[in-house]
């Protein structure tokens, strides 16, 4: 995609994953906004959060400056689902400390448990231990046998996770061993929720948001036009220069991308992606680079590219097809074909975004 450069305010928004500045790194999605001439100005608010960047665009007839505001939101939010902050509420429960659990944090838990009914498991929240040990969490990679994957395997499948008492301050996380949570698959996504809801409680009805490469837009710009979005190509490797495969006009709806070219790491020549299937236990293996998931929330989007990353193409599809009720969903995949050829296949509802 050609863009003028009078024309275009470049965000760069590359997508890390959550929380980490260490895995910060470009992940699935480059991400920017194309202003054409407009009649004002929006307020344009950039900071670092969750080990990434965020950046907010909006306009307001009052010109407020909500940067502390939302500073202040995502500091709170890291305290409740950061992986990365020692005494989190996430943290405290993967401990079994049976923390109290607060509003977000039930929040996140019934939508991840929600999640993996809806996609048979395709999306789980309490495989923590084998994301860590596969080197994508907190801890360090370990030396990984199928025995010890087997064994964390059959502890997440027996083990549960819930609430304790009325939906309160005094409700307690209760974890079974063998079980730790990673809402990483579904808390930056609703993070950028958290934030929309800010705005719009401030009456602000046009705006754009953007944590880590996970956007949300509302209204439009001062022209009228739709906030327009890039997609990036997926890369080669993780080293590989980002480019455009394809824009989408946005408004009143998420985009999310998931992806496993620019987070694996290799050994003994092998690659293994960060997406890892539930049901097996490994890294998924198939010919599906990224997809795209467009939703109005950002978390649902958040949970369904992933799940659809564990599901490969094929079965991705057929969920969309035995899921008509589910209208929300519009997606692109971006995959190599049994004869290495680069390839996309987008949804209709997708293919009419593009512009």
């Amino acid at each position: 995609m050609h863009l003028h450069t009078e024309q275009k305010s470049v965000l760069h928004t590359t997508a890390g994953r959550f929380f980490h500045k260490a895995l910060a790194t470009p992940l699935i999605a480059l991400l920017l906004t194309v202003s054409c001439q407009r009649t004002s100005q929006p307020v344009r608010l950039h900071g670092e959060a969750q080990g990434t960047y965020y950046s907010v665009a909006y306009y307001d007839t009052r010109h407020r400056n909500l940067q502390p505001q939302i500073d202040s939101l995502l500091n709170d939010f890291d305290l409740t689902a950061s992986l990365w902050v020692e005494n989190s509420l996430i943290r405290r429960a993967n401990r079994h400390e049976n923390p109290p659990a607060n509003a977000i944090f039930r929040d996140l838990l019934r939508h991840s448990l929600q999640m993996e009914d809806y996609t048979q498991g395709a999306f789980n929240c309490k495989i923590g231990s084998l994301v860590n040990l596969y080197g994508f969490g907190f801890k360090n990679r370990e030396d990984i046998t199928d025995s010890q994957i087997d064994s964390l395997l059959g502890l997440i499948r027996q083990g549960q996770c819930s609430i304790s008492g009325p939906d309160s301050t005094e409700a307690q996380v209760i974890l079974t061993p063998g079980i730790e949570l990673d809402f990483n698959a579904i808390a930056q996504g609703y993070a950028v929720d958290l934030i929309a809801a800010m705005l719009d409680k401030e009456g602000i009805e046009s705006y754009l948001i953007d944590v880590g490469g996970e956007v949300i837009a509302r209204g439009c710009k001062a022209d009228g036009s739709d906030w327009t979005v890039g997609i990036e190509r997926p890369a080669k490797d993780k080293y590989s220069d980002q480019e455009i495969e394809t824009a989408i006009g946005l408004s009143n709806r998420s985009v999310v991308t998931s992806g496993s070219y620019r987070k694996y790491y290799e050994h003994n020549g092998t690659r293994y992606s960060h997406t890892i299937d539930p049901s097996t236990g490994r890294p998924v293996s198939h010919s599906l680079l990224s997809v795209s998931v467009v939703s109005s929330s950002a978390w649902y989007a958040d949970a369904m590219a992933t799940a659809f990353m564990v599901m490969g193409l094929d079965k991705s599809l057929q969920f969309i097809h035995d899921h008509p009720e589910n209208a929300d969903i519009q997606a692109v995949f971006f995959i190599y074909d049994d004869h290495g050829t680069y390839k996309t296949h987008a949804t209709p509802a997708f293919q009419s975004m593009i512009i």
